[in-house]
């Protein structure tokens, strides 16, 4: 039986765990509310960058940018993988990568080569003695820039130009809410023309352009290219720490929970100590008289 004194000492631990994942909430939460603020600001200029496109009445016939020829027979691809480099942020990373595992068995018989890329150390960990390595960009997940994005993304064009790859795909979590995030695989090279203006409703006013509509276009392509990568990791930035202060919330309540058992533990083994003595003592005046 468990003492009274190994219960003050796991009580203690407790008291400990808690404060620390308290302290991690709070600076989680901090960290979300600005990479949050980033992603909905993104998600604006993604809006007006979908009217631009519309407006030039975008459409699969109208240009031939390399970043939208298709390949007849596609046969190597590559896939990015999105997630963060530090744990303890629940299911966030385990479920993309559970996602993509079984994406990579379901169709390794349709091409002859799968390859990966990580942003991310957690998911380089995961894949890294089991699948082609491409590339692994170090330290970008927790603070993403433009600059970080950019580099990714003039990779990826090269690569497709090159064909390197047939197609290109990415893995990241769609963010949802702080609770909520959804694992995706979707293909970003070559680029669909019709998700160009998705939700976007064409607008067929007469407009004059300067340079002419085909230029403008073909400046457009890797512009949005460029923002699909950075838009992606500050979703993964703002899914990561919305994780992590769930998780760590969820940890100090489970720590709050053993708390309040092991102390009416103690309280009970304190109560029986106490019995047993008050027993002894009488059953020893009574064997005096």
């Amino acid at each position: 039986m468990i003492g009274i004194k190994e219960y003050n000492k796991k009580i203690g631990s407790l008291k400990n765990t808690r404060k620390m994942t308290k302290t991690m909430k709070m600076v989680s939460a901090s960290k979300f509310k600005r990479a949050h603020k980033a992603q909905a600001n993104a998600l604006d200029y993604a809006a007006k960058l979908q009217e631009l496109i519309s407006r030039l009445s975008f459409s699969s016939g109208q240009s031939n940018h390399p970043l939208i020829k298709h390949k007849k027979l596609p046969i190597k691809i590559l896939v990015v993988l999105f997630t963060s480099d530090k744990g303890l942020c629940g299911g966030f990373n385990n479920n993309l990568i559970r996602k993509l595992r079984n994406w990579l068995q379901d169709n390794h018989y349709k091409y002859h080569q799968i390859s990966l890329s990580f942003c991310g150390r957690r998911g380089f960990m995961s894949f890294r003695k089991s699948q082609n390595v491409i590339k692994y960009y170090e330290d970008i997940t927790l603070k993403p820039t433009f600059a970080d994005a950019l580099k990714i993304a003039n990779d990826l064009s090269v690569s497709y130009t090159l064909s390197e790859f047939d197609e290109i795909y990415l893995a990241y979590n769609r963010f949802n809410s702080p609770l909520s995030q959804t694992p995706l695989i979707e293909k970003v090279l070559p680029l669909d023309p019709a998700a160009l203006i998705k939700e976007v409703k064409p607008q067929k006013a007469d407009y004059f352009y300067e340079p002419v509509q085909q230029e403008l276009i073909n400046f457009l392509i890797p512009k949005f290219l460029n923002f699909k990568i950075f838009y992606t990791l500050l979703e993964n930035a703002a899914g990561e720490h919305g994780a992590r202060m769930s998780a760590m919330d969820k940890a100090s309540q489970n720590t709050l929970d053993l708390i309040d058992r092991y102390t009416l533990l103690r309280n009970r083994a304190r109560q029986a100590a106490i019995t047993t003595e008050l027993t002894e003592i009488i059953s020893g005046s009574e064997a005096l008289k």
